[in-house]
């Protein structure tokens, strides 16, 4: 009997080695078909998984609550398991190189709970030849097993969109790979039994680390040349929005937008793929000069902030700007590597008091990662600018009219509102609109109705 049909009899069990965005939904879907360990350092995550709360909000309170997977963060108990995916993140250092701490300390935790005839498949993105170079040995070295004799490893890239309900494990074919076929042959049916949109055999280990990391380079690639489009026509004064809606009528116009490009993948992957370059003595060109424009766009949508600000007669020290949303894209309260920082450092570098609202970011990471204490929309008074960066769903309950009420108002301007008819108060209510500043990045607001009351911007 093979280990896919033990799995299947429920006489073998799989484990799941780390629980974040992308390995607790792996663990949640398994879970229907087979018996799961979800494994995880975080104990503290551990608890919130067994009290019936997701954290992640990937797959909700009720699933979790109802879900039979096994969490623990006790290391031993894989040892029950022949099946592992190991699903860590895979960050990069201050310098851009690659961070492979996680995923090495993952092997050395499995290592030592490794047993004969198990098959370990890694999901973390990583560059070319990881995998075989640098996790075997520590799985070897950690158990006193041979791989290839004892145990099998194979490679299978997470696909997982966070906060996309459409694209989900489900509906994504997996690209799996294994050190041979019949490896390869067991991987690909035991991810079968979890996705319906099916398997593609990838030739290799290495064909497969390579194909998920150029995944996210080329998304980053062009939304490199969206965000130098951006800044090309905002010098032009040219919309950039009506111009890609214009392009887009074409058949073959690839539908990107400008923004800010962070989290966990896209402004990470692309790192790992140049660094291994760099050792094989090539330096990208196309890659790397897409990164730059794309790390800088923090710092240059905060300079138009402040350029509009000193349109509007803003005094720049001590003025202050709130900004709504902080996690790295919209309805997901991710915070790693979220750009919105850019912004908030940049802004505070010119001596600006930043408001940070965001009701779907997780708090303790904020305030752990970046030491930043959230704000409440009701906080939000007397401003001088506001950036709408991330377009939460729960943002698009807010109006134009909710936003002006957001802004600095004298006694002065107050008793014109209040219904003065004299050509002055016509004047001054122009001045009053061209005085609220609003920034609105991914273009959340009609920007026809947004320019009758706000001197306005967005990318």
């Amino acid at each position: 009997m093979s280990l896919y049909e033990k799995i299947v009899n429920k006489t073998e069990k799989i484990s799941i080695i780390g629980l974040g965005y992308v390995g607790m939904p792996i663990a949640v879907a398994f879970a229907g078909k087979a018996e799961v360990i979800g494994f995880d350092v975080n104990k503290e995550k551990i608890d919130l998984y067994k009290a019936g709360i997701d954290p992640t909000k990937e797959v909700g309170n009720e699933i979790i609550k109802n879900t039979t997977v096994d969490f623990t963060s006790d290391e031993k108990k894989l040892t029950e398991a022949k099946f592992h995916i190991v699903s860590v993140p895979t960050p990069v250092n201050s310098d851009h190189t690659p961070d492979l701490t996680p995923i090495e300390s993952a092997s050395h935790i499995l290592g030592r709970n490794l047993t004969k005839g198990s098959i370990v498949i890694f999901e973390s993105t990583v560059y070319p030849g990881v995998t075989e170079d640098i996790c075997v040995p520590i799985l070897e070295k950690e158990s006193g097993l041979k791989c290839g004799v004892d145990f099998k490893v194979g490679y299978s890239p997470e696909r997982i969109n966070p906060g996309d309900k459409v694209h989900r494990l489900e509906t994504i074919v997996k690209v799996v790979s294994g050190m041979d076929d019949d490896t390869l042959n067991i991987a690909a049916q035991v991810y079968e039994l979890v996705v319906d949109a099916g398997v593609h055999k990838a030739e290799t280990i290495q064909v497969a680390e390579a194909a998920k990391v150029i995944e996210n380079a080329q998304r980053d690639i062009n939304i490199a040349f969206m965000n130098e489009l951006s800044i090309i026509f905002n010098k032009m004064n040219i919309d950039t929005n009506a111009v890609l809606k214009a392009a887009g009528t074409k058949w073959n116009f690839l539908k990107f937008s400008p923004g800010l490009v962070g989290g966990h993948c896209i402004g990470v992957d692309p790192y790992y793929l140049t660094y291994k370059a760099e050792q094989l003595g090539y330096h990208s060109q196309i890659i790397l000069s897409g990164r730059k424009i794309n790390d800088g766009m923090g710092k240059y949508i905060a300079e138009n902030t402040v350029k509009k600000m000193i349109k509007a007669n803003k005094q720049i020290q001590g003025a202050k700007v709130a900004i709504f949303g902080f996690t790295f894209k919209e309805n997901t309260p991710d915070v790693r590597n979220t750009r919105i920082i850019d912004i908030t450092e940049e802004l505070e570098e010119y001596g600006v008091e930043v408001k940070i609202i965001d009701p779907v970011a997780d708090k303790e990471d904020l305030l752990r990662v970046y030491g930043i204490t959230l704000s409440e929309v009701e906080e939000v008074n007397d401003v001088d600018a506001v950036i709408m960066a991330v377009p939460h769903e729960a943002f698009k309950m807010i109006k134009l009219e909710d936003i002006k009420k957001m802004f600095k108002i004298t006694k002065k301007s107050n008793a014109l509102i209040e219904g003065s008819s004299s050509l002055f108060s016509e004047s001054y209510l122009e001045d009053l609109k061209n005085a609220r500043v609003l920034i609105d990045v991914k273009g959340l607001f009609n920007k026809s109705e947004a320019e009758e009351s706000f001197l306005y911007w967005r990318l």
